[in-house]
C-alpha cells in the first residue's frame, strides 16, 4: 500500500524522499525491521491477550524433562507471525505481483486452518473443564484430520493451476537469431510479450519470456528438468496434459513440507529457529534469480518479476526472528498449529516459485527427518504388533527430537544442534548456485 501511495507521490508530485520506495533493497529492509518491530512489540501484547483469555497449552505427561512446567504456557501464538509477515508485505510490496498475491493467499490460507485446529482444541478442552471432567488430549479435538488435508490440498491446487497456468509466470529465454528455434522443446512465448534487448559487456543481446513448466537440478551443469518429461513418454501430444502433473506435485509437497513443520514443533525455538535459517537461504534463491545481472553472473534462470517476492521473504525471516523473543527457551508462548502450518507451507510455496523446489529434502532436511521418525516409529510398531502381538519401537519416542530428549539430552541443546544442521544444509543448498 504504501509503496503505491509513494510510487504515485514520487510520479505526480515529485515529493523530496518517495522515490525510495522504487528502491527494493530499502523495502525488503524496511520489510525486516517492521517485522521485527510488530513481532518483539506488539507480540507482547498479543501473548498477555492469550493468557487473559486463558488460551494455553494443555500437556500429558509422556516422562520428558521439563514437560509439566510448560502447562498453561499460551498457545495460538502463530498469529504474531502471521501478522509481521502480512503487513510489513501489504505496506512495502507490489501486490500487482502475482508472487506476492500467491504468498499472502498461502499466508493467510494456512493460518485460517491452523487457527481453526487450535481454537476447537482450546474449545474442548475449556468445556471439559467447565463439566469438571479431565481433559484427555485426542486428535479429534482438534480439526478433523481430513479437514487440514483437504485445505492444504486446495491451497496446492490453486498455486498449482495459477504456475502453470498464468502468464505473468515466465522465465527469460536469450535470443540468438530465429526465436522460434531458440526456445526449448515444450515452451511457448508467453502472450503479448516482447523482445527485450539488453546490453551486457559492451554487447546487445535478445531476451524473450517463455511459459515452461521447469525447474532446477541442484550439482548438475545443465540444471534445467522439464516437468513435461515426466510424460512425453507416453506418447506424441502427451505433454499438453504436464499440468496434471505438475498441479500434482506441488500439491504434494505444500501438504508433505506443512506437516513436517507441524510435526517439528516440539520444542522451544525449534520450528521457528529452523524456518528463519530455510527463509534466508530461499531470499537469497530470490533475489539472485529475480536480478537478471545475478542471474546472468552465476548461469541461472532468470524469473521476471520474482525480485519483489524478497520484501515478503524479508517479512518472513524477521517474522520468525521476532517470535524466537519469546519462544526461545523457556517459552513465554507457543505458536500452535496457527504458525506450524502456515511456515512450512509458506517454505514449499516459496521453493516452488523460485523453482528450487528439488533442494526441498536438503534445506529442509530437519522437517523431512522429524517426518520420517514418525512414519518409521509407527509402521514398525503396527508390523511388530501384528507379528509378534506385541508392538516394537526404534526410536525412544517420535519426532525425532524427543527420542534425543529421552536419551537426556537438554531441550535447549537439541535445538541449537537442529539449527546448526540446518545452517550447514542451507549453506550447502547455496553452495548449488555454482557447483555443478
Amino acid at each position: 500500500m504504501l509503496y503505491h501511495l509513494f510510487t504515485w507521490l514520487n510520479k505526480e508530485f515529485h515529493i523530496p524522499g518517495a522515490g525510495l520506495f522504487q528502491f527494493l533493497t530499502f523495502r525488503i529492509a524496511m520489510a525486516i525491521l517492521l517485522s521485527l518491530i510488530i513481532a518483539t512489540v506488539y507480540g507482547k501484547r498479543i501473548i498477555l491477550y492469550l493468557q487473559k483469555k486463558q488460551i494455553g497449552e494443555s500437556v500429558r505427561d509422556l516422562g520428558l524433562e521439563g514437560q509439566m512446567q510448560k502447562k498453561g504456557t499460551p498457545t495460538m501464538g502463530g498469529i504474531i507471525i502471521l501478522l509481521s509477515i502480512l503487513i510489513p508485505t501489504l505496506l512495502f510490496a507490489n501486490l500487482d505481483k502475482v508472487y506476492i498475491r500467491l504468498m499472502v493467499l498461502c499466508t493467510v490460507w494456512l493460518g485460517v486452518i491452523g487457527f481453526l485446529d487450535d481454537y476447537f482444541k482450546i474449545k474442548s478442552r475449556k468445556a471439559a473443564k467447565a463439566k469438571g471432567e479431565t481433559y484427555k488430549k485426542k486428535d479429534s479435538d482438534g480439526l478433523a484430520g481430513i479437514s487440514k488435508i483437504i485445505g492444504q490440498v486446495g491451497l496446492g491446487i490453486i498455486i498449482g493451476v495459477t504456475l502453470y497456468f498464468s502468464n505473468a509466470v515466465t522465465v527469460e529465454r536469450e535470443v540468438v537469431t530465429d526465436l522460434q528455434h531458440t526456445l526449448q522443446t515444450g515452451e511457448k512465448v508467453a502472450k503479448n510479450q516482447d523482445v527485450v534487448v539488453r546490453k551486457m559487456d559492451g554487447v546487445e543481446r535478445a531476451f524473450v519470456k517463455v511459459k515452461t513448466p521447469i525447474t532446477s537440478i541442484p550439482f548438475v551443469k545443465n540444471h534445467e528438468f522439464n516437468y513435461s518429461k515426466l510424460i512425453s513418454w507416453i506418447g506424441p501430444g502427451a505433454e499438453k496434459y504436464t499440468w496434471i502433473i505438475y498441479i500434482l506435485i506441488v500439491t504434494f509437497i505444500i501438504t508433505a513440507v506443512s506437516n513436517g513443520s507441524n510435526l517439528t514443533d516440539g520444542l522451544d525455538g525449534l520450528a521457528a529457529g529452523t524456518s528463519a535459517i530455510i527463509g534466508a537461504g530461499i531470499g537469497i534463491f530470490v533475489y539472485v534469480s529475480g536480478n537478471y545481472k545475478f542471474a546472468e553472473y552465476l548461469n541461472i534462470m532468470y524469473i521476471p518479476n520474482l525480485g519483489e517476492l524478497s520484501i515478503f521473504v524479508g517479512a518472513f525471516v524477521g517474522a520468525c526472528v521476532g517470535f524466537l523473543w519469546y519462544n526461545a527457551y523457556p517459552a513465554q508462548v507457543f505458536m500452535g498449529d496457527t504458525g506450524s502450518l502456515a511456515l512450512g507451507g509458506i517454505i514449499a510455496s516459496l521453493s516452488i516459485i523460485v523453482r528450487k523446489e528439488l533442494l526441498i529434502p536438503i534445506f529442509c532436511a530437519i522437517f523431512f527427518v522429524e517426518t520420517l521418525s514418525v512414519m518409521i516409529q509407527v509402521s514398525y510398531f503396527k508390523y511388530t504388533k501384528k507379528k509378534f502381538g506385541e508392538g516394537r519401537r526404534v526410536f525412544l519416542m517420535s519426532p525425532l527430537h524427543h527420542h534425543y530428549q529421552k536419551k537426556g539430552f537438554h531441550e535447549n541443546k537439541i535445538v541449537m544442534r537442529f539449527w546448526i544442521i540446518t545452517i550447514l544444509l542451507v549453506v550447502a543448498s547455496i553452495m548449488t548456485l555454482k557447483i555443478r
